[in-house]
């Protein structure tokens, strides 16, 4: 499925968000076998799996920001419009570019925020309690995840200034 924009969405953004969203999906598939097979090791052989969870939060954090670039551009969100009618064109024109322009202020803090956990977990080895697993890439997912996002959200307000339609709207 492709973003929704019948605009010249720039190839790149598209593409990157395609490949983060395959990658989502490995994620996924990947957890769903580690919780599979803790749960057929704990209750088929009776012998559990130490640290299923904690695989489990690792995948779920890397999958959800991988997804994000590819859900914001093919305009997954929740959105709710009530008050769409009652605003006019201009209104909802400024409501879809400053929730945009929130979005990418956000986005663009955690980032910052993100690459400073990376360059520590790096720095210092930071691992998992249990299994001793590295953090640094779970870190680099969530950068590079919300990293891309502010990409699409950025074409999208340049889409919103020069007149592109979503296929949604």
């Amino acid at each position: 499925m492709k973003p929704k924009h019948s605009s010249p969405w720039p190839a790149r953004i598209g593409r990157g968000s395609a490949i983060l969203a395959i990658g989502a999906g490995i994620c996924l598939i990947a957890m769903v076998a580690v919780i599979s097979l803790g749960v057929v090791m704990r209750y088929v052989v009776g012998n559990p799996l130490l640290g299923v969870n904690e695989i489990v939060q690792l995948i779920a954090v890397a999958l959800a920001m991988l997804a994000l670039p590819y859900a914001t551009a093919a305009g997954a969100h929740v959105r709710v419009d009530l008050l769409d009618r009652h605003l006019g064109r201009w209104g909802r024109m400024f409501g879809d570019l400053s929730s945009r322009a929130l979005s990418i202020i956000a986005l663009v803090f955690l980032c910052r925020q993100a690459w400073r956990k990376a360059a520590e977990a790096q720095e210092f080895g930071d691992v998992t309690n249990m299994l001793e697993l590295p953090l640094w890439p779970v870190y680099g997912a969530i950068l590079l995840g919300m990293g891309l996002c502010v990409a699409v959200l950025a074409a999208e307000v340049a889409g919103l200034l020069l007149g592109w339609k979503r296929d949604d709207e």
